[in-house]
């Protein structure tokens, strides 16, 4: 099950860099100009979860596979993008694909790096960013609405429907509200969420700090958080420059330089569980002498779900989860520890999987 994040954010504000931090490489090209990021990069990193090498280290696992998160790195925006400004049109394409949006906004003082707006002010910079989905969005819903007219007249149950959700994201659109702040029933979840409206993209905000300020943030990320708060969104502080160098770093160097620095972890560890969270997902374990794995799952998902994440036939076939919870398994040291304990348990197909949950699904072929 692939989720994937959209690095967002007007030109020059450290996107890039922030990619090229997330994927250990040079793929997406950092220069300062606007429009560097012509086509959308793509990089897959893992989310970090010390949970499970304790799990590898108690089955003696000789392979550990981590789940994985997609970042994309969109080409910056500029005012007027939903007029089809700068790469207006293929940067509102783009981040229609993605299932959230982590939106990298300045909050550090450069005279060497310009400033597409000619000031650092990062709670603008969201609105103009912000404006410009909401405009594309509205525009988007006005022309289908007016597409289904014809189709409602003549009696379209499901043209109704979906003019009825398209007329409530419209009502706030126009109240100046994005569409993330509809209340959406959940029988009308699917068909909602088939509407791809930009704004409807739970946001998390990136606070691209200087280096002085990375464990503390400053005065320009204090506004971005309230402002994160006041929308129930989602907010990281980090310093892109920083996060770039510890990637070209082994992993005793970086702790070494995050001591220096007065931090405890890397921020682009943080930045990757704020995405997960944000996105309401879990994980669940695979755990045996060949592999110990993480798998990804949304948060409330059953059984075979989460047995079809692994594989299609494991869904179809399904006859039982065996399981083990996370510190059951680390306490009695692994599955027969945890029987013997009485810690083992047998779920059928209404089961809600947990987050590390340690699975075995039975299946027939």
């Amino acid at each position: 099950m692939g989720f994937k994040m959209g690095i967002v954010g007007l030109p020059n504000v450290g996107k890039s860099t922030l990619f090229n931090a997330l994927t250990k490489t040079a793929a997406a090209q950092a220069a300062n100009f606007p429009f560097c990021t012509i086509e959308p990069n793509v990089g897959e990193v893992a989310v970090p979860d010390k949970r499970l090498d304790q799990l590898a280290a108690i089955a003696g696992s000789k392979q550990i596979i981590p789940t994985r998160m997609t970042f994309v790195d969109i080409a910056g925006l500029v005012r007027g993008a939903s007029k089809g400004e700068g790469l207006g049109n293929q940067f509102l394409a783009n981040i229609r694909e993605v299932d959230a949006i982590a939106h990298v906004l300045r909050c550090f003082e450069d005279g060497d790096v310009t400033h597409v707006e000619g000031r650092v002010d990062p709670v603008a910079d969201a609105e103009t960013i912000e404006t410009e989905l909401m405009i594309a969005d509205l525009e988007s819903l006005e022309k289908r609405l007016a597409n289904l007219t014809r189709k409602i007249n003549a009696g379209d149950k499901q043209a109704k429907e979906d003019a009825r959700l398209m007329g409530a994201a419209k009502e706030a659109l126009e109240a100046g509200r994005p569409a993330r702040t509809v209340t959406v029933a959940e029988d009308d979840r699917k068909a909602w969420n088939m509407l791809q409206l930009l704004t409807a993209k739970p946001v998390l905000y990136v606070c691209n700090v200087e280096e002085a300020s990375s464990a503390t943030g400053n005065s320009q990320s204090a506004r971005v958080a309230e402002m994160a708060a006041a929308q129930g969104a989602g907010f990281v502080v980090i310093s892109a420059k920083i996060e770039e160098e510890i990637s070209q770093l082994d992993a005793e160097e970086a702790v070494m330089f995050l001591e220096e620095l007065g931090l405890h972890e890397a921020g682009l560890d943080r930045l990757i569980r704020a995405g997960y969270e944000l996105l309401g997902l879990e994980t669940y374990f695979t755990v045996g002498p060949k592999e110990a794995r993480a798998w990804t799952i949304r948060q409330g998902t059953l059984a075979p779900q989460a047995a079809g994440v692994i594989h299609g036939d494991f869904e179809r076939g399904f006859i039982r989860a065996e399981t083990v919870a996370f510190d059951d398994y680390v306490k009695y040291k692994g599955e027969a520890g945890a029987k013997e304990a009485g810690k083992f348990r047998v779920e059928g197909k209404t089961y809600e999987v947990k987050d590390g949950d340690v699975l075995h699904f039975l299946f027939n072929a």
